[in-house]
């Protein structure tokens, strides 16, 4: 690997916590899970694999600050830093025995995302990008598609479930959006959704409703891939607005402008 030691520091925590999950995805079935909401659970793994995360990271870089899916936000002395972590971001799909999930680390400084690594452990693709240095998997440099036709580009999406508020926007971003392309996806993992488009395999992403940790490390893999992001309501900022739309260069404003009519 190469990259600052920070960077590796988020390698070697991601495929620790990844190895952890393997073992126990193996035995999905003997999991014990407790439900936080409709549609919504959290596994003894899930927890697991924060901690052994949140040991590496903040045990190497104590003054950083933090922010966790499973433990929350804490301050570090160093306030312009903060990890902000998923540790298993497609927790439905893991309990239910499909390998689609990842392990999702991003390093913020003074506000930016300047490195992020997202970790698909059950098929061992490690996706990682820092600020001006490309982004990669497994050591082969990614870049976004170059597709420039709708029609012939595939789209994912997290269509919301279990009576979420922003269903009804994101039905009506379907009804505009899959008549003018060959396709959308909806896979469970946000994190994987961003490194895919990164990796060229999609060709844009969006989602409403949607948190910090679950897109951070994404949002940076995309851009040094060669492609944009920005919130689903132009002038908003991404976390605050808790939305996303990402894709390649030559798609992205035509994407944009279809996902924001009528919005």
């Amino acid at each position: 690997m190469h990259g600052s030691a920070n960077l590796n520091l988020m390698i070697k925590a991601a495929r620790k916590a990844g190895r952890a999950l393997v073992k126990d995805f193996r035995e999905v079935e003997n999991l014990q899970v407790s439900s936080k909401g409709p549609g919504d659970f959290v596994s003894k793994a899930d927890r697991e694999a924060e901690r052994i995360i949140k040991e590496e990271l903040r045990g190497a870089r104590p003054s950083y600050g933090w922010l966790g899916e499973e433990t929350g936000e804490e301050a570090g002395e160093d306030p312009t830093r903060r990890w902000i972590v998923d540790p298993l971001d497609g927790t439905t799909n893991f309990l239910h025995g499909l390998p689609h999930w990842a392990v999702s680390i991003a390093l913020e400084q003074k506000g930016e995302i300047v490195a992020g690594v997202v970790f698909d452990a059950a098929k061992d693709e490690m996706f990682y990008a820092e600020k001006g240095l490309g982004a990669f998997m497994n050591d082969q440099r990614m870049r976004v598609s170059g597709r420039r036709t709708m029609i012939e580009a595939i789209f994912a999406t997290g269509v919301p479930f279990g009576g979420r508020p922003t269903l009804p926007a994101t039905l009506q971003d379907l009804a505009r959006l899959m008549p003018v392309c060959a396709g959308v996806r909806r896979w469970g993992s946000a994190a994987l959704d961003l490194a895919y488009v990164a990796a060229g395999r999609y060709d844009g992403y969006w989602e409403r409703g949607i948190n910090a940790w679950d897109i951070a490390a994404g949002l940076i893999l995309v851009k040094e891939a060669g492609g944009f992001v920005g919130a689903v309501r132009e002038g908003r900022e991404i976390f605050e607005s808790g939305s996303v739309i990402a894709g390649n260069a030559g798609l992205y404003p035509q994407f944009c402008t279809t996902l924001r009519e009528g919005t």
